[in-house]
């Protein structure tokens, strides 16, 4: 199976800054936070070009995961589109009814 088939091309790109990019960024600076801790190394100052790699490769795990997910939605949502196009008889459009006629009258219990 291919992460990204040629027609999740057609779609807009993801932004750059995106919450599973900043989440996995995040957990990829943790872990290099964790393995300079469970090694015995200052946490923060140890190995900095190893948390920004971390940083990075988490970064772009989400970007790529966001993408995925936003394609699988879109594909999603056209089989439904198409679906609904194909049985209108399914699929009526509802009465257009005032505000009034859906809620029940009012009395105030005092």
């Amino acid at each position: 199976m291919v992460f990204l088939p040629d027609e999740s091309r057609s779609l807009p790109p993801p932004a750059i800054v995106n919450r599973a990019s900043v989440w996995l960024g995040l957990t990829g600076w943790l872990a290099a936070l964790l393995d300079n801790g469970f090694n015995r190394r200052p946490i923060l100052r140890a190995g900095v070009h190893r948390q920004v790699l971390f940083v990075t490769v988490g970064w772009f795990a989400g970007y790529y995961l966001t993408k995925r997910m936003e394609y699988m939605h879109a594909k999603v949502d056209r089989e439904l589109f198409e679906y609904v196009r194909q049985h209108p008889e399914d699929f009526k459009p509802a009465d257009k009814r005032r505000i009034g006629e859906l809620l029940e009258d009012f009395y105030p219990v005092r």
